[in-house]
């Protein structure tokens, strides 16, 4: 379908009073497909009725030009018409004759029968035959909104724009005259733009939904395909597989781009002191139980202990969150799954490769495999045999749940379904979810089961929702679990802070291996700060009978946080990841390999931390990786091993680009 119209990399500029200027657009780049419905979403301020405006002609572009058909818009014009939220009737005229009004100007040409019959026709489409001599005086606000709709429609327009058209009408009134809307629109295959900010609406009506970043120099953020079927029904679309997902996708943009507001509105300055470059930190977490190190640096001050005195947590619900504020570079450091640096490297996160490194292993195991308890009372409790139950179960969707592409939740439930025999990507879907959302998808039924840290393995057991089917400690015992990372411009920016920072992770580290403590880190942990849940539902190093249900004995997934071999970043576990997450798809596998991990493990800044806290004993271990299957991995020759794994996908071998090294701060 050829394009309709063509919004062309268009900057809006607005000179202020008293000189300067305010960018409120800034490279937007939009084609419309005729008949297509598109809607435009962002906070206020971000540009949304500035860009309907250019493409209405009511205004015009600072630079870069809005086609119709191919054609140039300069000025407004019958063939685009606009709907706005105050109606725009004339008091004095009854509904047939604003509607006239706009159908004598616009078709003078017409034969005057003619011309009042398509108003006839238009009030009769908008259900208004009843009220045609009234004046809008005597109209309910929805009336009014749907004389307007019909005078808009009337012209026949090419174009129909609409401005919040519906946001000052009740929801009864505004659920109507949307159904009443889309019904239009689909009968005479009408394009459309709207503004608004209401998230289920942009949901309900669209084919597209146009997602604007804050003002100024807003741009588009992200464009969503809504892939809900036609025609649609407001009481029936909610029940559609991908509507929540889409409205959770808008939602978490909308929140960052507040998130993002808040921290331009802060501008705080970058403090130095105690011969550190900066000692005011925004650290992301997310809330598992292997966050323990990151709370306890912060309630047992173990942060200011080492000179950073004003660290503030950000309590992140998916690490979609931790990926988003390293990007933008609203997050100093953060709490991220082991493979997330290597990941970010190498353009996992939409082929924008973004150096970030790692200079801490936080915790090793902690996560485990659950599966629905209606599995367990199958006697489903091995790979090979959830395999079978799928294969009796044909035709059936079959959905997992992990928590990022670059987890090792991902890579190790990949790996085990793999091992049994299991393609995870064509016999069942893996589905990415925020971890604390995992048991209640689990209790709804809508998941076989996932992959995650705990505490929430532990819990689907205490509440007979699930089994733990798997632990890490059997798939690969001391594998990393979650790292510090941070971007690596940030890194030689701040490498003093750096160093700080490690210590003051690691010296926690040290105190939640330490069993004598580990009541009071419970209760760290528990609270709303954290993970807000019960204390019985974590457990940091003890057996449970919860965990290890099954018939056959199940080693309990316990956290490590200190040690011998356990904190030191491994370039040769950062390689194991980075061939499994290249085995399925999600990263091109580097040539440039021995660069990438190089530059991903700063092994100096450890070894630095760990001389100055006086923990020279602690060893580095170096021992083959072999999983449970017996594969062993072969480090010197990572593509040869990949090519000798029995079920992957055609993964592909590139140079990874990356900007060369900022020097360090003096």
């Amino acid at each position: 379908m050829s394009v309709f119209v063509a919004v062309d990399q268009i900057d809006k500029v607005f000179p202020l009073t008293g000189g300067g200027e305010y960018i409120a657009l800034k490279g937007i780049d939009l084609q419309i497909k005729k008949g297509e419905f598109v809607s435009l979403i962002g906070h206020s301020g971000c540009g949304k009725s500035t860009l309907l405006n250019m493409i209405a002609g009511l205004d015009l572009p600072t630079d870069g030009i809005v086609t119709l058909e191919g054609q140039k818009i300069k000025e407004p014009g019958p063939d685009r018409m606009v709907i706005f939220q105050n109606y725009s009737l004339l008091p004095w005229l009854s509904v047939r004759q604003n509607i006239a009004l706009a159908v004598d100007e616009v078709m003078g040409n017409s034969s005057k029968s003619e011309r009042k019959s398509v108003v006839e026709e238009h009030i009769n489409l908008v259900g208004l035959s009843h009220a045609k001599d009234k004046l809008p005086g005597q109209l309910s606000g929805g009336m009014k909104q749907r004389v307007a709709i019909a005078r808009a429609l009337a012209i026949r327009p090419k174009l129909l724009l609409l401005d919040e058209p519906f946001g000052a009408l009740d929801a009864l009134t505004r659920g109507n005259l949307q159904e009443q809307l889309m019904q239009i629109c689909e009968q005479y295959r009408i394009t459309s733009v709207m503004v608004t900010h209401d998230v289920d609406e942009a949901v309900l009506l669209s084919d597209r939904i146009v997602m604007l970043t804050n003002g100024p120099s807003s741009k588009i953020g992200g464009i969503l395909e809504v892939d809900i079927p036609r025609p649609r029904k407001r009481m029936e679309v909610v029940n559609h597989p991908s509507y929540y997902s889409l409205r959770s996708e808008i939602i978490y943009f909308l929140n960052q781009q507040k998130r993002i507001k808040k921290v331009r509105a802060k501008k705080i300055a970058v403090v130095a002191r105690h011969g550190l470059e900066k000692v005011n930190l925004d650290l992301g977490f997310v809330p598992l139980t292997a966050c323990a190190p990151v709370a306890v640096a912060q309630e047992k001050g173990f942060f200011t202990k080492h000179g950073l005195d004003e660290v503030s947590l950000v309590r992140e619900t998916s690490w979609r969150g931790i990926v988003d504020g390293i990007e933008g570079g609203y997050l100093d450091a953060a709490q991220m799954p082991a493979g997330m640096p290597t990941w970010l490297t190498t353009g996992g996160n939409q082929n924008r490769p973004l150096p970030t490194v790692t200079a801490l292993t936080m915790t090793r195991n902690g996560n485990g495999i659950t599966l629905a308890q209606k599995f367990y009372e199958q006697g489903v409790i091995t790979a090979a045999q959830y395999k079978q139950k799928l294969l009796a179960l044909d035709g059936e969707k079959h959905t997992l749940g992990m928590v990022h592409p670059s987890s090792m939740h991902n890579i190790l439930l990949r790996y085990w379904l793999a091992a049994g025999g299991i393609d995870p990507d064509r016999d069942v879907e893996l589905k990415t979810i925020p971890p604390a959302q995992m048991v209640a998808d689990l209790k709804a039924n809508t998941i076989d089961g996932y992959c995650v840290g705990e505490p929430w393995n532990l819990r689907a057991a205490m509440e007979g929702h699930g089994f733990t089917v798997a632990t890490d400690m059997e798939i690969w015992q001391g594998h990393p679990g979650k790292v510090l990372g941070v971007r690596e411009d940030w890194a030689n920016r701040y490498p003093n802070t750096h160093v700080a920072l490690v210590k003051a992770l690691l010296e926690a580290g040290r105190y939640c291996a330490d069993t004598k403590n580990h009541q009071e880190i419970r209760e760290i942990l528990a609270s709303r700060n954290y993970l807000a849940t019960k204390e019985e539902y974590i457990q940091l190093g003890e057996p449970s009978n919860y965990s290890c249900n099954l018939n056959e004995h199940v080693e309990y997934a316990h956290h490590m946080f200190f040690g011998d071999g356990l904190n030191r970043p491994s370039r040769t576990e950062h390689l194991w990841m980075m061939t499994q997450m290249a085995r399925w798809g999600h990263i091109p596998f580097p040539r440039n390999w021995v660069e990438i991990l190089e530059r991903v493990c700063r092994v100096g800044t450890f070894s630095t931390a760990s001389r100055e806290l006086e923990l020279g004993d602690l060893k580095y271990r170096r021992s083959p990786i072999q999983l449970f299957d017996g594969v062993a991995f072969d480090a010197e020759d990572p593509i040869g091993y990949l090519n000798h794994l029995g079920i992957e996908r055609n993964f592909t071998i590139a140079e990874v680009h990356l900007n060369s090294p900022t020097s360090v701060a003096a």
